[in-house]
């Protein structure tokens, strides 16, 4: 309700009028996605996107040079390691651990895995194609999820999932425009074009 400061005549008294009621209009296809919160949650989200796409492009940087951290460079994708292998082939005791198991070391495998922390990593961190980044992401997740069935320490929740919720989350709040390139990226004529790459 606002406070209008006007005087009544008849007693100088403030008086209320009642804000009018606005529902907003639904958005169109293709119409940008509303901001990220405002203030601090902004950045928070902002900040949740950097370090989900970080955790991306880190595994694709140690996997593709074995820098030591979880891929020694003797196993490294350049020195013709197999960056699926230890992950897929330590899963063959699991639920769909056959599945997984016959793709692990397969190139094509391969280049789809790294191809896609490649592309999910870089579009996070610089707040580009949020809705492509956090479908594939997602997915990704879910399947990495899929192949440690049954999971270890709890019975269906894991760091995987919690992940692909936060990337649902950052895709749903346009949060590629705090501290990113979003707004420049939404504006150009291929994703004008194609809303589906925002």
């Amino acid at each position: 309700m606002a406070i209008i400061e006007g005087r009544n005549r008849s007693n100088h008294r403030l008086t209320e009028a009642a804000a009018p009621v606005t529902v907003p209009a639904p958005r169109a296809h293709g119409e940008a996605v509303p901001a990220a919160g405002t203030g601090p949650a902004r950045y928070a989200w902002a900040a949740a996107r950097i370090a989900i796409g970080w955790v991306f492009l880190w595994a694709f940087l140690d996997k593709t040079f074995g820098w030591g951290f979880a891929t020694p460079a003797a196993k490294a994708w350049i020195n013709g390691g197999s960056p699926t292998t230890g992950f897929l082939k330590g899963t063959a005791d699991h639920t769909f651990g056959g599945l997984f198991n016959a793709l692990a070391g397969q190139p094509w495998v391969d280049w789809l895995f790294m191809t896609g922390l490649a592309g999910i990593g870089t579009a996070l961190v610089l707040g580009i194609g949020m809705r492509l980044a956090a479908t594939t992401g997602g997915l990704l997740l879910l399947m990495m999820w899929a192949a440690e069935l049954p999971l270890a320490t709890n019975p269906f929740m894991d760091e995987h999932i919690v992940y692909a919720i936060v990337l649902a989350g950052l895709a749903l709040t346009g949060a590629g425009t705090p501290l990113g390139l979003g707004t420049q990226w939404a504006a150009t004529p291929l994703v004008r074009r194609l809303p589906i790459l925002k």
